[in-house]
């Protein structure tokens, strides 16, 4: 499939013409030609010309105030300029909605597997923060940041720990986790993959699981499915069937 994430102004002021009817019955023959030899750019074409039948002129005069208020003031003292600018900035405008208007459509024609990770990944809930011991308070205090949201900060207090205790499941998972939640699938892995190697540890059906998340993340279907396999979690076998599909 193309890549039509983007549409160039001249491209955008082409359809407009072709909508307005104001194209040179040899622009428009070969104009008719393209739509009727690419279903993808007459899908697009429609697309922007359902646009401009959509919108309101009073609406697209205050898109094109707000562009015009964000530009220097040294590009608003031009007059002679000014409707040429207009133009320009009502094409931009018109772009920028239409894409939201019409659910980003072709910005949906990207990875399956990540739209699916999207859809399904969720940071593990964490543990209760009941700081009872003195010495468990650095891991507790790194899970308040974790449960906040605040996954770098974690992070970075349980890296302390680990590099103490490597070999400690419960801090191998959680970092794995919050380097997933923190966008990185790549740093996530290995932690994952360590606790998942403890048959005895609680977290070992969970950490399949975000192991199967990781490697979708990463388009890497294989692995994906050999993790969530391993996994006997609801959420890993209904992932599993939209995998299978």
């Amino acid at each position: 499939m193309k890549d039509n994430s983007s549409i160039s102004p001249d491209l955008l002021e082409t359809i407009e013409r072709y909508h307005y009817k104001t194209m040179s019955t040899n622009e428009l023959d070969v104009f008719d030609q393209k739509i009727n030899d690419d279903p993808e750019f007459k899908i697009l074409v429609e697309d922007v010309r359902s646009y401009i039948n959509g919108i309101e002129e009073q609406a697209l005069k205050e898109k094109l105030n707000k562009f015009h208020d964000a530009l220097p003031h040294t590009l608003q003292t031009k007059p002679k300029k000014f409707r040429r600018r207009q133009f320009q900035f009502m094409k931009i405008a018109a772009l920028v909605v239409l894409f939201v208007a019409i659910g980003s459509f072709w910005f949906l024609n990207g990875s399956s597997n990540e739209r699916l990770y999207n859809s399904h990944f969720k940071p593990d809930p964490g543990l209760p923060t009941t700081m009872s011991t003195s010495s468990d308070y650095p891991f507790y205090d790194a899970m308040v940041n974790y449960k906040q949201g605040d996954y770098q900060k974690a992070i970075a207090k349980w890296d302390v720990l680990q590099k103490i205790t490597p070999q400690n499941d419960t801090l191998n998972y959680f970092l794995g986790v919050a380097h997933l939640a923190n966008k990185s699938e790549t740093k996530a892995i290995p932690f994952l993959e360590y606790a998942a190697s403890q048959p005895k540890s609680v977290f070992v059906q969970d950490a399949n699981y975000y192991l199967g998340l990781a490697f979708l993340k990463k388009d890497d279907s294989v692995n994906a499915i050999k993790f969530l396999k391993l996994s006997d979690t609801e959420d890993s076998k209904k992932l599993l069937e939209k995998l299978d599909k």
